[in-house]
């Protein structure tokens, strides 16, 4: 039986292109490629599950980057301990690391986690940084649109005279609000 060498791509939303991954992966010569356009930290990736299915022992799991595969150390953890458990091995270009080898296994593991720390940082700075806002009296998200603005808005738009784009200008309320009050 032959041993395959997968390659999985992914990016975080339908805007952004998977081209830069799936060339990097068509280079390194896997056999096949599975892609998808979803968000990593959602758990259930069907593409992903797919290539789950699909690996048996001796094949090589070819990622672009560690990033591309989960968004946590602990996914990331369990999803290598998953492909040790069946034989699989990992290869991760950007960080040139392959499990198959002891040097890869360790470099996966501080990698992984230095990554978890980069990601808890950030997320650390975002809140304090909202904390300081709201301490200087700012609010976050979009301003609250007039009620009277809405009304006005659903009334251009029912005597049909009026383009969204037009509806838009006179009343600063947006599309979106406009529909979500019809």
């Amino acid at each position: 039986m032959k041993n395959y060498i997968f390659g999985y791509a992914r990016v975080s939303t339908e805007s952004q292109n998977l081209d830069r991954q799936l060339d990097v992966l068509k280079k390194y010569g896997v056999d096949i490629i599975f892609n998808e356009k979803m968000t990593g930290t959602k758990k259930d990736r069907p593409e992903l599950s797919k290539l789950l299915d699909r690996i048996t022992e001796g094949d090589t799991v070819v990622i672009e980057s560690l990033s591309r595969l989960g968004r946590s150390t602990k996914d990331l953890i369990e999803l290598t301990e998953l492909f040790q458990s069946k034989g699989v091995h990992l290869v991760s270009l950007k960080e040139s690391i392959d499990t198959s080898t002891s040097t890869g296994k360790l470099l996966f593991t501080l990698m992984s986690a230095i990554a978890q720390f980069e990601r808890d940082t950030i997320a650390d700075r975002t809140r304090e940084g909202l904390a300081s806002a709201r301490a200087r009296g700012r609010k976050g998200g979009r301003p609250k649109v007039n009620s009277d603005s809405i009304k006005k808005a659903v009334k251009l738009y029912r005597t049909q005279q009026y383009s969204i784009k037009e509806i838009e200008e006179l009343t600063g309320v947006k599309k979106s609000t406009l529909y979500r009050n019809l």
